[in-house]
């Protein structure tokens, strides 16, 4: 017999079947964009149904772009850096992602935030910054699970409630000095 990691129940066992009606109350990233610039990436989810979703789910892909450039060790190089929020763990400062918060999760591009109940509204929110110039678009999607049984469709019935975020980056970075304390950063001239 050979041992190893994953044995014992399935994962998947406690997920409900079914579908689950989901309605995207707002989602909006700003279409033009600066170099440095912060911007907040937001989508707010409402359980149109009458059962709780076991565990919604959102997929983000674009923060991030392809390279092909076979000298590199990594070929993803970032499009926007999920900005960090300074925690302390372990007496150690660090910093985290800004991601929604409750939702993190080892899932790639996928930020997982348990079950919502019938009618309740949830709404995740990313500060990204934007470190490339050019175009971009970012897609999203909605899920009420993450091992299949449970499956997140549109108000109407159709699939999973999804979306995309088109626009550019300028290279000119935006209009930003440090005030006379020497710490705050204000946005615009003086």
């Amino acid at each position: 017999m050979i041992a190893g990691c994953g044995g014992g129940e399935r994962q998947d066992a406690d997920e409900p079947d079914g579908e689950f009606p989901v309605e995207v109350i707002r989602a909006t990233f700003p279409e033009r964009q600066k170099l440095a610039q912060r911007s907040d990436l937001v989508i707010g989810l409402r359980n149109a149904g009458d059962r709780t979703i076991p565990n919604v789910a959102v997929t983000v892909d674009g923060f991030n772009y392809r390279r092909d450039d076979p000298d590199l060790a990594d070929r993803e190089r970032p499009r926007f850096v999920v900005n960090g929020v300074p925690v302390e763990i372990g007496g150690f400062p660090e910093s985290r992602d800004a991601s929604p918060p409750g939702c993190e999760t080892a899932y790639v591009e996928t930020w997982v935030c348990g079950p919502l109940r019938p009618g309740a509204e949830r709404t995740l929110r990313w500060s990204a910054t934007a470190v490339q110039a050019g175009p971009f678009r970012i897609d999203w999607r909605v899920g009420a699970g993450l091992h299949g049984n449970a499956e997140a469709v549109s108000v109407d019935g159709g699939e999973a409630p999804s979306g995309s975020f088109a626009g550019s980056v300028s290279s000119e970075p935006p209009e930003a000095r440090i005030a006379e304390d020497g710490k705050t950063v204000v946005s615009g001239s003086r």
